[in-house]
């Protein structure tokens, strides 16, 4: 059974398939390529750039608020541009070059602003949420690097599927509590709306496995050198949502308190 996820980085077929360069040659039968191929090396490289882009406008983002600016406008307005650059991207990905360091521009205003909030509500908070997403990143990626998790089809499937599930769930949620009265269970600091998000963090966390495995085959088979950007922003699209969701467990851990 074949699943495709609702997350466009993760479903592109750009990474599944090699790419034919265009050459040409001149009168003196020099062989020129136009064509430069994604590395592994340049998708790090990018996505460093891109987390000190988004760092940037998140501190921003986090100076106003604490000098009496309401961080919301701009914490809005960042999420629903970042959602539109990243659909855009998800269907001109030979746009990535420049979608994806605007999509980290916009996503800093609103990690800035929801972080500052959180902040505020429970000192202390935002560092140990860095920490968290940070060390899983790593440990993750030492995972990945020595083979101890393998990426295959059947690995593929059930963290799609997972990350599908989780995503309904939190659109249904959304859509009910709209209109309706009815509270979502992963809201409040309940065991089961904990339980909730440790299994939503560790879905997260899985996602980056393939993040990894997506980038790897991205090189392996020459893809455009516009894909690390590609590759470098369904990264940082991870990131994002596994930082979100330690914000929001460490929040409901320290209100218990």
């Amino acid at each position: 059974m074949n699943f495709k996820s609702n997350n466009p980085f993760l479903g592109n077929k750009n990474f599944s398939k090699p790419t034919v360069h265009s050459y040409s040659q001149d009168e003196n039968s020099t062989l020129i390529d136009y064509g430069q191929e994604m590395t592994v090396s340049g998708t790090i490289n990018k996505s460093f750039f891109m987390l000190l882009l988004l760092t940037a406008t998140a501190s921003l983002t986090w100076w106003l608020t604490f000098n009496g600016f309401n961080p919301l406008p701009l914490a809005i307005g960042g999420a629903i541009v970042g959602f539109i650059l990243v659909l855009i991207s998800s269907f001109r990905p030979q746009y990535s070059s420049y979608l994806a360091p605007a999509y980290a521009l916009v996503e800093g205003l609103f990690i800035g602003g929801i972080s500052a909030v959180f902040e505020a509500m429970y000192p202390g908070i935002v560092i140990q949420a860095v920490g968290a997403t940070f060390v899983t990143f790593l440990v993750c990626f030492g995972l990945y690097k020595y083979q101890i998790v393998k990426v295959n089809e059947q690995f593929k499937s059930v963290v799609i599927a997972a990350t599908l599930a989780v995503a309904t769930y939190y659109l249904i949620s959304w859509l009910l509590s709209m209109f309706t009265s009815f509270v979502p269970v992963h809201h409040g600091n309940s065991l089961m709306s904990i339980g909730i998000s440790v299994v939503v963090i560790i879905i997260a966390a899985l996602n980056l496995f393939l993040d990894f495995d997506l980038i790897e085959k991205g090189a392996k088979n020459r893809q455009p050198k516009y894909m690390e950007w590609f590759g470098a922003m369904g990264l940082m699209i991870t990131l994002v949502w596994l930082y979100i969701e330690f914000l929001r467990l460490l929040s409901k851990l320290s209100s218990r308190n």
